[in-house]
């Protein structure tokens, strides 16, 4: 199997579906890949478009679309399947409705024509269904790229990865997709920002039909952006007239109905359970998950998951002020990101931690503004940006050593690439991987030099075993422990 990367958590689909709206008819994967409703539309960022994401934070280019996973060498992706949120889009800004429809466009690149499609329809559920549709229209679909054909296959469990990778060839091969979904409000609840509209059965009934999909997601992001109904979530959202839809539900706790449905995820009759993924999820949230992970499902092989996300450096959610690492000055204090106590049950239960691409959430302002460059060297902005990563590695690592535990099989890339994402300086779309893969190995190297007699015996390996851990092979076995 080749090992370029494997990424737990992108967003392949949402800039072309999003744009598909401006079509007739509309939700169509169209299958020129000159087109930009087509999953296959290949857009990097060119010169000024690089600069105006420097200035504004603002990616309106594809990262993960079909042809860039495809020049990466990428075998198999993990998929978030997103019903955009509503509440993005509600309040007035200076008095219009298109200023914010102007940021959400801008911040998402989709289409003013999605924008009017979020506006009016009422089924979060629908809009899910529409996107695994999306998906299904090209499966199976050749491209021919560089000489070689490509197509991508939505798959149900690790064995077909394996068959796909088996049966690739130079010039023939086979991209798995594997499905997840972002957001438990994709079940029908949360349309309302100010009052509950969810109705039990409809929800229970809506995850049925989604375990009863063809391709069944491996797991589901319980909370996103705003309240579900289902528990809280963290603050992520910093825009002004924004950021105050997120008020409701804010830091609060797993509701009844939330309880329902996660023993409804979790419920493995005919093999058909749905992993939960705990990024967005509050503090109060994930201390509730966690018990029931203790108790209620004591005797059962769940991982603890998260798809995208980044240390906060803090010992606990009960001790959230306190810091055991001097790494911690240069990492986000949010509590949207991951505590230390977190990192060692994720390591402890098989789970996995995905590090998001995402200057917002992977270092602190301190430590952006130190890997600037001011003058045009690509050595040097990755030497720069590698450092914001390899930070995030070695608390990780360092936190695990101390308990004992084998330190670089927990971590792996989930880079929320084509989510709404500011991505770290030079690591624009899913091929720049590569790029600055040689300057995380040297990083990797300094750190062993330096510090490797200090690490228990069984994690005194090497620097490239290290980021291939990162990259590739710790993503890897967690499929093929789990995704089954």
């Amino acid at each position: 199997m080749s090992n370029s990367y494997i990424d737990l958590h992108c967003h392949p689909a949402l800039k072309p579906y999003g744009k598909s709206f401006k079509y007739d008819p509309p939700k169509q994967n169209n299958i020129n890949s000159g087109r930009r409703n087509s999953i296959w539309h290949y857009s990097p960022p060119n010169f000024l478009e690089r600069k105006v994401n420097k200035i504004l934070t603002l990616t309106k280019f594809t990262q993960t679309d079909l042809t860039a996973l495809a020049k990466a060498n990428c075998n198999a992706v993990v998929i978030s399947l997103y019903p955009f949120e509503k509440h993005f889009l509600n309040d007035k800004m200076l008095g219009f409705k298109f200023v914010p429809d102007l940021l959400v466009n801008l911040a998402a690149g989709v289409s003013q024509k999605r924008i009017d499609n979020l506006r009016n329809h009422n089924s979060y559920f629908q809009d899910l269904n529409d996107e695994y549709a999306y998906y299904l229209q090209l499966d199976n679909f050749a491209q021919v790229i560089r000489g070689v054909t490509f197509t991508y296959r939505l798959v149900s469990n690790y064995s077909e990865i394996l068959e796909h990778i088996n049966t690739s060839t130079s010039t023939r091969k086979i991209i798995s997709l594997v499905p997840t979904i972002e957001g438990g409000h994709a079940f029908e609840t949360g349309l309302d920002k100010d009052e509950d509209t969810a109705i039990e059965a409809d929800v229970l009934n809506n995850i049925d039909s989604v375990k009863n999909w063809e391709h069944k997601p491996f797991f589901i992001t319980f909370a996103h952006h705003f309240y579900n109904e289902l528990c809280g979530h963290a603050r992520s959202i910093s825009i002004g007239a924004i950021k105050k839809n997120q008020d409701r539900g804010l830091n609060t706790d797993i509701t009844d109905l939330g309880l329902k449905v996660i023993d409804k995820l979790l419920d493995n009759t005919e093999n058909k359970r749905i992993h939960i993924d705990i990024k967005h999820m509050s503090s109060a949230s994930r201390k509730t998950y966690y018990n029931l992970l203790d108790t209620t499902y004591a005797a059962e092989d769940i991982p603890v998951i998260v798809s995208h996300g980044a240390a906060n450096g803090r010992r606990s959610l009960e001790e959230p002020g306190m810091s055991d690492s001097t790494q911690s000055q240069y990492f986000r204090e949010d509590d949207i990101n991951i505590y230390d106590s977190e990192i060692v049950r994720i390591a402890k239960s098989k789970g996995v931690f995905g590090l998001q691409l995402d200057e917002r959430r992977i270092a602190s302002v301190k430590a952006i503004r130190s890997s600037r460059i001011y003058w045009p060297s690509n050595k040097r902005l990755y030497v720069n940006k590698s450092d914001l990563i390899w930070r995030q590695i070695r608390h990780v690592a360092e936190l695990l050593d101390r308990n004992g535990l084998f330190c670089w099989e927990t971590m792996a890339i989930g880079s929320d690439f084509d989510g709404i994402v500011n991505p770290i300086k030079g690591l624009w779309t899913a091929e720049n991987i590569k790029d600055i893969k040689p300057y995380l190995i040297e990083k990797a190297e300094d750190y062993l030099k330096k510090h490797k007699t200090n690490l228990q015996p069984q994690n005194q390996i090497s620097a490239n075993e290290i980021i291939d851990r990162l990259l590739f092979i710790n993503a890897n076995s967690f499929l093929k422990r789990y995704f089954n």
